[in-house]
C-alpha cells in the first residue's frame, strides 16, 4: 500500500502573534506547509520553522497565498495573472533562503487558503500559480486538491503533481470542499476526524457532506494546525494509521 503523507501548515503567526503551535507539530507530521509571509508568517518565523523541520527530519513547503496578513489568505481577490506568478516565485524564494541556511531545502509548493479554493477550477488563476512555480523551481511538486486545474495544469507544464484530502473538512458530492461559511464544512469531532483518515488513506474514499461516498484519492493529508487541539489530535491520527499498518512517510 501506498505511504501516506501528513501535512500541516506551519509558520502561521506575525512578529510576537502565534497561531500555530510548531513545534510539537513538527513532531508528528512528514511535511510541513510553511507559510511565507503573504497570508502569514514573517522572515524569523519562516527562518525558525525552516530549522525545526530540518532538525526533524520533516520536508519543507512553501505556502504560497494572495498578499492578505489582514484577511489570513482567504478572502477572494482579483490578482492579475503577471502579478501572481511573481508573487508565488517571490514567496518560494524568500523561503528558500532559509530553507538552505537550515542545511535543507523547499520540496513542494502548496497554495493556501483562497488562492487553494480559487485555482480548484480558475484556469487563469491556475496558470499563473503554475508559471510563478516555473520561475522559481521547475522541478517542485505542487500539493493540491484531487481533479483541480492547478494540477491538470501543473502536469501538463511538467511539474509533479501530489493529491491530498483533508479529513477534518465536509467535501461535496463534487469532491470539492464545502465553504468554510457553511454549517458542516469543518468536522469538529476528534473521533470522525481519526476514522475519515484511516478511511481515506485506506480506501481513498469518505462520506460527503450529503452522505454520499466520493473517490478522494490522495498521497497525502492534511492536518489543520489552528485548530483547538490540534497536536494531540495530530497524534492521534498518526497512532491510528500505524496501528492500522499504514507506513507514514513523506512524499517528498
Amino acid at each position: 500500500m501506498t505511504p501516506i503523507d501528513l501535512n500541516a501548515d506551519l509558520g502561521e503567526g506575525f512578529g510576537r502573534w502565534r497561531l500555530t503551535d510548531d513545534e510539537q507539530l513538527l513532531s508528528v507530521v512528514t511535511s510541513a506547509n510553511v507559510a511565507c509571509g503573504f497570508h502569514a508568517g514573517d522572515a524569523a518565523t519562516m527562518r525558525r520553522v525552516c530549522e525545526l523541520a530540518a532538525g526533524r527530519g520533516v520536508t519543507i513547503g512553501a505556502q504560497v497565498s494572495y498578499r492578505d496578513l489582514a484577511g489570513f489568505g482567504r478572502r477572494a481577490m482579483d490578482v492579475p495573472p503577471a502579478e501572481l506568478a511573481a508573487e508565488v516565485a517571490y514567496q518560494i524564494g524568500a523561503l528558500e533562503v532559509f530553507a538552505r541556511a537550515a542545511d535543507a531545502r523547499v520540496a513542494y509548493v502548496k497554495p493556501h487558503g483562497a488562492l487553494y479554493n480559487r485555482v480548484v477550477h480558475d484556469e487563469e488563476q491556475a496558470a499563473a500559480v503554475v508559471d510563478g512555480v516555473l520561475l522559481a523551481d521547475a522541478s517542485l511538486p505542487v500539493l493540491g486538491l484531487p481533479g483541480s486545474r492547478l494540477l491538470a495544469l501543473a502536469g501538463n507544464a511538467g511539474l509533479p503533481t501530489v493529491t491530498e484530502a483533508f479529513a477534518d473538512r465536509a467535501y461535496t458530492d463534487e469532491g470539492t470542499l464545502v465553504p468554510r461559511g457553511r454549517e458542516g464544512a469543518v468536522v469538529s469531532d476528534p473521533e470522525a476526524v481519526v476514522e475519515r483518515s484511516v478511511e481515506l488513506a485506506r480506501s481513498g474514499t469518505v462520506a460527503a457532506h450529503s452522505g454520499a461516498r466520493i473517490a478522494v484519492r490522495a498521497r497525502s493529508l492534511c492536518l489543520h494546525g489552528d485548530t483547538p487541539g490540534a497536536v494531540e489530535l495530530a497524534r492521534r491520527v498518526r497512532a491510528r494509521l500505524t496501528t492500522e499498518g499504514l507506513t507514514v512517510a513523506a512524499f517528498a
